[in-house]
């Protein structure tokens, strides 16, 4: 017999998102250190501000406010809300943790698994959270929702969008090894972000 749901209290998910946009603007840290992209909405920012020389947070923002309205209208204004308050809190940490960290040594490799697992994991804490960091994320979330194909699946379909078109503004070894970060960090979301394995809401 499956368990009752257990119900996150406020400071259950202040905590996770807390956490959940640490890991993720630790692994876009990681990321934009190496000039490597990514995919997903945070990947368009990111190409967005290498092209333009427009900080990372204030385009990330912005391209999310469309996603917020279908938000509103799909998943509800709890979600809604979690997300808008995860895309603001990141925004600011990508600009605040440059001043307090930085890498003398940082392999290619190594950085591009490490935004993977850092991003991956981070995402997770926001799901189960109730929130996300908007965007293509939001869709997918809803994709799954609906069809029970994995969020992670379909974030992936869409990375392959993204570095397809990257491919042709980028160098290939640029591209190979943010390819290398988007799988990790889909896998892990693929694999671990199940409601048949998770029962708190």
């Amino acid at each position: 017999m499956q368990p009752s749901p257990v119900a996150h209290s406020l400071l259950d998910d202040a905590q996770g998102m807390a956490l959940g946009v640490f890991f993720c603007s630790l692994g876009l840290f990681v990321l934009t250190h190496l000039g490597l992209i990514t995919g997903q909405t945070a990947g368009i920012a990111v190409i967005l501000s290498y092209l333009t020389d427009w900080p990372f947070g204030t385009v990330f923002f912005a391209i999310n406010i469309p996603f917020y309205l279908l938000a509103w209208a799909r998943l509800g204004p709890a979600f809604t809300l979690k997300s808008l308050i995860s895309v603001s809190a990141l925004s600011l940490a990508t600009v605040l943790l440059p001043e307090g960290i930085g890498f003398a040594r940082l392999d290619i490799a190594l950085g591009a698994v490490l935004f993977g697992c850092l991003t991956g994991v981070g995402l997770l804490v926001l799901f189960r959270h109730g929130g996300s960091l908007g965007g293509l994320g939001v869709v997918a979330l809803m994709i799954q929702d609906r069809t029970g194909f994995r969020a992670g699946y379909v974030q992936l379909a869409a990375d392959a969008a993204i570095f397809g078109t990257a491919i042709f503004l980028f160098p290939a070894s640029i591209v190979l090894w943010s390819l290398l970060g988007a799988i990790v960090l889909n896998l892990i979301i693929a694999v671990n972000h199940r409601r048949d394995r998770y029962i708190a809401t």
